[in-house]
């Protein structure tokens, strides 16, 4: 437990050191608000909530929260999980994010991080009535592009990451099957926001 409380700590100490390192001089703080309409498609929701700084020209921070259910061919990226029968939900989800643009804050291409927990919830076909739970650290180092094609700041940022996870509580076992947790996830998909 002592080494995931360490990647935590050296993950939230990255976050804020890039933080610090983008403070420039620049207008106000702004703050923007987010979703992924594709949780929406898998019965879940995504909300997130962006801040860039005053005197940030770079970067941004904030938080998230979200759950989905995981489509099949997620599920089955892990061949030992594959047609298995496992129902596998991120019942909810909570992150912090940095993210930093090499032109301007929310506009063109940024990398960012998200260090956070996801709380699973896992069902399998072969033993009706029973699910399993645990909890999961999240490490995802990414890179997107925020698209504002409008005059008013509505933005499409797509963006993608490989995320490092590891459990940190719970069990992913079902009887005798147990649901093969990856260490490296890699994820694809695309926000929708509004900055004010």
């Amino acid at each position: 437990m002592t080494n995931k409380i360490k990647i935590i700590a050296i993950a939230v100490l990255t976050i804020f050191s890039i933080a610090t390192s983008g403070l420039k001089a620049q207008d106000k703080t702004t703050f923007s608000i987010e979703t992924d309409p594709s949780t929406f498609v898998f019965k879940g929701y995504a909300l997130h909530l962006r801040i860039k700084p005053e005197n940030s020209k770079q970067l941004v921070i904030g938080v998230g929260t979200y759950a989905i259910d995981l489509p099949s061919l997620m599920v089955d990226i892990n061949p030992k999980n594959k047609e298995k029968g496992w129902d596998v939900r991120i019942n909810s989800a909570y992150s912090f994010f940095g993210e930093y643009y090499f032109e301007e804050a929310n506009h063109k291409w940024f990398v960012g991080l998200q260090a956070g927990v996801q709380n699973y919830k896992n069902s399998n076909s072969n033993i009706p009535n029973k699910e399993t739970k645990y909890s999961n650290l999240l490490l995802m180092p990414s890179i997107g592009y925020n698209w504002q094609p409008f005059e008013f700041p509505l933005y499409f940022k797509p963006w993608f990451g490989l995320g490092y996870t590891t459990k940190i509580s719970g069990s992913n076992t079902i009887a005798n099957l147990e649901y093969d947790i990856s260490p490296l996830i890699p994820f694809v998909t695309l926000h929708i926001g509004y900055t004010f």
